[in-house]
């Protein structure tokens, strides 16, 4: 008998503190930085975003997420023999944000680790699953993604810092005899490093290099619409769908215009994407998820729906997964 895979829990998480664009503007207005809630709505979308208080971790808010995804799931913790986190702000250098979250939630003993694809993250993690799970590896899973982004950015800059929020979503992914994960496609161009990254890290006791995340949103703009239609074209060739088959459009949460981009490449009428920017700002790993869990939460998305999820980031990551829910 074949081996599937299929989602049958959802959860997210957002911080308490939520952040609008004109609380961001004037906090940046206080630096002599000007921006306001109108010119950050018209070039994102975005209309605010959550930051976590300064004592919470990516881990904290990941399992929160999961618990939610669990219960949703109708399991207990100590029945995940998998656990896979998807972040680039993890709570420490190591171990994994995916072995303290493991152990916030009670349990030993299953396989743990954290997965770095930046805002394709998330996309990359389910793929890892799904693998784990088709060939007996595993039999439930939790994917995490989970974010403190807030942490890197440069409050100085006006073109990278109000684009970012924190938060964590997260999906139990169980072994099953019917079709649940159909296709995935996965890529990365390592030679497009320098338009997305934090070019940083820890030597010696003292950051080496620039700790604070760094972006040419024009290079990213213009890389992320295509590669995130071919991608999606792969995974449909593969699971023998086309188009009109994708009920819903999960893409990554970074920018509106990007999202109705793909969209209209993909022949998709807008009131089938899901659209979670606007309040959560871009959660990198944790903003499919993030959007997902809403999207059921609300009624939207519902069984039998059949869904595209898509993600671009940093590294340069990109890549799909197309699934019956």
């Amino acid at each position: 008998m074949t081996r599937y895979s299929r989602i049958t829990g959802t959860g997210s998480y957002l911080p308490p503190r939520r952040v609008t664009n004109a609380d961001l503007a004037a906090d940046l207005a206080a630096k002599g930085i000007e921006t306001s809630d109108e010119w950050i709505i018209e070039r994102t979308g975005i209309r605010a975003r959550h930051f976590a208080a300064p004592d919470v971790t990516s881990s904290d808010l990941g399992a929160h997420a999961a618990r939610a995804a669990l219960e949703s799931a109708g399991l207990k913790a100590g029945e995940i023999d998998l656990i896979i986190v998807a972040t680039s702000t993890p709570d420490m250098v190591f171990p994994s944000a995916a072995c303290i979250l493991q152990n916030k939630l009670g349990i030993a003993g299953c396989a743990a680790f954290d997965v770095q694809a930046v805002c394709s993250g998330f996309v990359y993690a389910l793929t890892v699953a799904d693998s784990m799970i088709k060939t007996g590896s595993a039999n439930k899973a939790l994917v995490i993604g989970a974010e403190v982004f807030s942490r890197i950015l440069d409050f100085n800059d006006r073109t990278t810092c109000v684009l970012f929020g924190d938060g964590a979503g997260a999906v139990v992914l169980e072994a099953s005899d019917t079709p649940g994960i159909l296709a995935t496609d996965l890529h990365a161009d390592g030679k497009h490093v320098g338009i997305l990254c934090v070019p940083g890290t820890v030597s010696g006791g003292a950051v080496l290099g620039d700790p604070f995340l760094k972006m040419d949103g024009q290079a990213v703009f213009k890389l992320a619409v295509g590669v995130l239609e071919s991608a999606a074209r792969a995974t449909l060739a593969k699971a023998g769908k086309t188009d009109a088959d994708i009920d819903w459009l999960i893409p990554h949460q970074a920018n509106i215009r990007i999202m109705q981009g793909t969209a209209k490449k993909l022949k998709m009428p807008l009131d089938k994407l899901i659209v979670t920017v606007d309040e959560h700002g871009n959660t990198s790993a944790a903003s499919i998820p993030l959007a997902l869990d809403a999207a059921v939460r609300s009624g939207k998305i519902k069984k039998g729906d059949t869904l595209m999820l898509e993600g671009v980031g940093g590294g340069f990551t990109w890549g799909a997964v197309l699934l019956d829910f």
